[in-house]
């Protein structure tokens, strides 16, 4: 357990003091009344509770997935489902319950996913993603390629979630509950296994520890996390397709893990606005000649990948935390 415990690093407090005051700056932003930011960054709060949860599974346990984005998606259409036409629905039995059912279907996927290893994993669990996508893309009962509208009116008693600001904080809260709940179990007991398990599984069985046991609950957690994160994407976009459980999706995240960082959650939260930020821009690339170098942006985005990877490869967070080291 020692090396597991020591893989485990204490963000110097320069980095500390940057998260914190970067956490104050987005609780702070929707007070220069720019609407359209804010929920471009509200977005972005969403993704990064997204990634998060893949950084749980990947980054602490070591388990790579292909087919994460299947429980981000899947919580979106229970919201869809469980919406009625008209009328409003309560917040506080409708998120639990999403949450819950991307935690089950985890739960179910993980049973068979889990006893795999290495590449057998990776594409077993795209392979599911792939399953449940074809379900819902394929079956027009669950809304088919052109996916479901959601009239999403919630009923929070203490605060209206329908105003935008409102909205804000909400998943302003949520992604901050996420990172210091994630946090703690990072840093606990558990958490530390998991980190055992990432670094050595078979020593940690061979000590006693029930490794099936410990992955198959990271990822459940990982699944509900993933869940809280689609829930609130389809509160906000009042749409869900299939293409949220898609490959592509799976695939952002995992660019996100790597832009950022991964291993501590923070730099999940780094990567999800850095990705972002990057799309956005590499989008609005102006047209040289003929080549439309918005429109391929696919391939700057690789080359932004291949160059964090060869020259980053801990991430933009653990670039930062060397530099601090061998200023």
């Amino acid at each position: 357990m020692s090396q597991a415990r020591s893989n485990l690093e204490v963000l110097p407090k320069s980095l500390q003091f940057i998260i914190a005051m970067g956490f104050l700056a987005l609780a702070l932003f929707p007070l220069t009344d720019q609407a359209f930011y804010s929920q471009m960054i509200a977005r972005m709060m969403i993704l990064a509770i997204f990634a998060m949860s893949l950084d749980l599974l990947q980054g602490v346990t070591g388990l790579v997935s292909l087919g994460h984005a299947a429980y981000f998606g899947f919580a979106g259409y229970v919201l869809a489902f469980i919406t009625p036409d008209s009328g409003p629905i309560s917040l506080w039995w409708s998120m639990p319950v999403a949450v819950f059912a991307s935690a089950l279907l985890a739960l179910v996927i993980g049973f068979f996913v889990v006893r795999t290893h290495g590449i057998y994993f990776i594409m077993v669990t795209m392979a599911f993603s792939q399953m449940i996508f074809y379900l819902f893309f394929d079956n027009k009962i669950l809304g088919g390629s052109d996916g479901i509208y959601i009239n999403f009116k919630p009923d929070a008693h203490f605060f209206d979630l329908e105003n935008k600001t409102v909205f804000y904080y909400f998943v302003f809260v949520c992604m901050l509950s996420s990172y210091f709940l994630l946090r703690r179990i990072l840093w606990s007991p558990f958490g530390r296994t998991l980190s055992g398990i990432r670094i050595n599984e078979h020593r940690m069985g061979a000590v006693g520890y029930n490794t099936f046991a410990y992955k198959l609950s990271a990822f459940t957690l990982a699944g509900a996390c993933a869940g809280l994160a689609g829930f609130l994407w389809g509160a906000q976009s009042g749409y869900v397709n299939p293409e949220l459980m898609g490959f592509h999706m799976s695939a952002h995240v995992i660019m996100m893990l790597i832009l950022g960082g991964m291993g501590n959650f923070a730099g999940a939260i780094l990567g999800a606005f850095s990705f972002e930020l990057l799309l956005h821009f590499l989008k609005d690339l102006p047209t040289v000649g003929r080549f439309e170098m918005g429109k391929h942006w696919q391939l700057w985005m690789g080359l932004v990948i291949v160059l964090i990877v060869v020259f980053a490869p801990r991430g933009l967070l653990g670039w930062m935390q060397k530099k601090e080291k061998n200023p």
